[in-house]
């Protein structure tokens, strides 16, 4: 049995430990924001918080996250109002394809909540996430409008 803590919510799951976090959150609490990308952690689409650091969910099993806090993309909003990050996602127009982006807005929000004014090389560092449609300049703009704002 997991027992965890998904956007402010408490789950008790009867899961086998080693699953990995992104399944449990996807499959089990129904959350289908995250998305699978890679399955080894190199592409960041399974990107969440964890205890307010960004992680790759597809590559911790959700023994681990147990008593953790985990934030997802679903969290973000509230009230009808996006986040600053999910707004000036739309307002930059970085969304493609969109696939990548829920991981992208979470590297995002949690490189913002720790470093609000980031420079270039702090975005390129700390944003690993894959787009293969190659927004990464319109994700680069949309961070520094929300750091200007």
């Amino acid at each position: 049995m997991a027992e965890l803590n998904v956007n402010g919510k408490k789950y008790k799951l009867d899961v086998d430990p080693e699953t990995p976090l992104l399944w449990v959150i996807r499959e089990q609490v129904g959350l289908t924001g995250t998305k699978y990308g890679c399955g080894i952690g190199a592409c960041g689409a399974c990107t969440v918080l964890f205890e307010g650091q960004a992680i790759r969910s597809c590559a911790i099993p959700v023994s681990a996250a147990e008593g953790k806090k985990i934030e997802t993309i679903e969290s973000l909003e509230k009230n009808g109002q996006l986040s600053k990050v999910q707004k000036a996602w739309v307002d930059n127009q970085v969304p493609q394809c969109g696939y990548c982006q829920s991981g992208m807005v979470m590297a995002t929000t949690a490189l913002l909540r720790s470093t609000p004014k980031p420079t270039d090389a702090q975005i390129d560092a700390a944003i690993t996430n894959i787009c293969r449609c190659g927004t990464f300049q319109e994700v680069r703009a949309a961070i520094h409008a929300v750091s200007k704002a």
